[in-house]
């Protein structure tokens, strides 16, 4: 090979480093589409897990109860405080046993003007029961719920602050229904199960949205989120009335790395407020809830479902997953 070859090749080889030096910078300043797809939304687990506990320092809030009283004005104002337009539906309704009670669902708006919305719920109320527990001495002792009922709040809460920081491309409802946990007991030892003594306070909103023709593209349900432990495998009702939900939520949350908790594996049907929402108001709904092998839990419905069960990691992964499917709709 003569010098001008040798030149010719030298020169090459340094156009060729020079380029690939130049992409390599590109895409560290340029991020490509994919990659910003799959950054998690600014959420944290913390403030939601202190939301949790501020809950639960108000007591069991059962319906007719101080602490329930209490909640429901903290929970409105806490709202409002991140600028949502929100609104209260208040009702009578009665319970297994037959006591009457106030309904009070609790819904905050984000963007309410815009057509396009996306709904978000949790209940918000306590088991007034703990007939899961193993001490038949606690059964009619009420629950804390700080898993059931107070994490799905909680979370909600964060996404409802974070929005009130970065707003959505869409509209965005959440909704905290109430006497959802007042199904019949265990320990009444009933004939046959009866659904209709759960979920009372969603049944309520979804037939007033119906009758009044409130639309969502589709809904999350949260319920039992901040377990340390948690799984989420894909619940029968939410596949069978939102199935493209579903995918939508656990392929983000597969792309996020929250595998471990989004389980890509089925789970029966779980009488729930997603049921409510897809049967009357006709919303696709889908429901994230803890779930494996043993259960929802073994503090599920005891005296033991308090902080010590709740874990601000597990939190921050489902509002991850959930605020990020939010901020993808346009």
């Amino acid at each position: 090979m003569n010098r001008f070859s040798r030149n010719v090749v030298a020169l090459l080889l340094l156009v060729s480093f020079s380029s690939i030096v130049s992409c390599s910078k590109k895409k560290d300043v340029q991020p490509s589409a994919k990659s910003d797809y799959d950054v998690p939304a600014a959420f944290s687990g913390d403030s939601a897990y202190s939301f949790v506990k501020k809950q639960v320092d108000f007591g069991p809030r059962v319906p007719g109860s101080k602490a329930h009283t209490q909640c429901g004005d903290w929970l409105a104002d806490k709202l409002k405080s991140y600028g949502a337009e929100v609104k209260e539906q208040i009702s009578n309704v009665n319970t297994y046993d037959g006591k009457s009670y106030k309904c009070r669902n609790i819904m905050a708006s984000f963007a309410p003007d815009k057509k396009e919305r996306v709904l978000l719920l949790s209940h918000w109320d306590c088991r007034p029961f703990s007939d899961n527990d193993a001490d038949e001495a606690n059964w009619r002792k009420p629950v804390d719920g700080a898993n059931d009922g107070a994490s799905g709040v909680g979370v909600l809460l964060e996404v409802a602050r974070q929005l009130s920081v970065k707003p959505a491309s869409v509209g965005v409802d959440i909704l905290f229904v109430d006497v959802e946990d007042y199904g019949t007991p265990q320990f009444e030892k009933a004939e046959e199960y009866n659904p209709d003594t759960w979920c009372i306070g969603s049944r309520v909103w979804a037939t007033e949205a119906a009758a009044n023709g409130y639309k969502a593209r589709f809904g999350i349900l949260l319920d039992m989120v901040g377990s340390p432990v948690a799984s989420f495998p894909k619940e029968m009702y939410s596949m069978e009335y939102a199935a493209g939900i579903v995918d939508k939520v656990w392929s983000k949350a597969r792309r996020l790395g929250k595998s471990d908790l989004f389980l890509d594996k089925r789970l029966g049907g779980i009488t729930d407020d997603h049921v409510q929402i897809n049967q009357i108001a006709g919303i696709p709904t889908i429901d994230i809830i803890h779930y494996s092998e043993s259960g929802f839990g073994h503090f599920w419905h005891t005296v033991e479902d308090n902080m010590s069960n709740v874990s601000a990691q597990t939190l921050q992964s489902v509002g991850e997953v959930v605020l990020s499917v939010v901020y993808d709709e346009k």
